[in-house]
């Protein structure tokens, strides 16, 4: 018996499995928080909308739609042909703040989608998309972390009434592909929608 195809072929499996294990250990977890009133949701046809309304018409989140609104199909609900008129609207947001790496708080940096945002942002410089973060002459970069967040309202356009809402983040080293925003969003808006509606008011950890 030539024992030396097997054991190649075992080397070759066993790098094969480290390799897929090095790509699961390098995308980050997401941590998904859902409220809901602990009723049915019937699906039905909804519109995707920015939570600020002088942004439907920018690139970027219409890109992050596509996003959310593939989410939503697969959790059976429709494209309303009529945005304007749908009766349910997912009203989205994304943030992204940095903070030096390692660090769980303090000080960060934070953007808005398509402009600043207070949100999560303490001390630090509010920028735009597009924008950058500059850091004084002679001053070495400092590594930092992105903290990417979504957060999804369905709301009954009748009656302005949330129906559910849910909010996703994940954690990446900026400059990693990990931290890409687009990547990001595609990770969080699967994890956010997994299982919807999910269990009111409990926190989860998605891989």
């Amino acid at each position: 018996m030539n024992i030396r195809p097997l054991l190649s072929n075992a080397l070759l499996s066993g790098t094969a499995l480290l390799l897929l294990a090095g790509c699961a250990s390098q995308t980050p977890e997401a941590r998904v928080t859902r409220f809901h009133l602990g009723q049915p949701i019937a699906p039905g046809q909804v519109a995707v909308e920015p939570r600020d309304p002088t942004l439907a018409k920018d690139l970027e989140f219409q890109s992050y739609a596509r996003i959310v609104q593939g989410e939503l199909a697969r959790a059976g609900f429709g494209l309303a042909p009529d945005l304007p008129r749908s009766e349910l609207v997912a009203v989205t947001e994304v943030n992204r703040s940095w903070r030096p790496a390692g660090q769980s708080g303090g000080s960060s940096v934070s953007i808005g989608l398509g402009g600043g945002s207070g949100g999560g942002w303490r001390g630090g410089t509010s920028v735009g998309l597009g924008g950058s973060v500059s850091f004084p002459i002679g001053k070495p970069r400092e590594k930092m972390d992105v903290l990417t967040q979504l957060s999804v309202q369905l709301k009954r356009r009748s009656e302005s009434t949330v129906i559910w809402e849910g909010r996703a983040e994940t954690v990446a080293r900026d400059g990693t592909p990990a931290a890409n925003p687009e990547a990001s969003v595609v990770r969080l808006a699967a994890a956010l929608f997994q299982g919807f509606p999910g269990r009111s008011g409990e926190t989860i950890t998605v891989k």
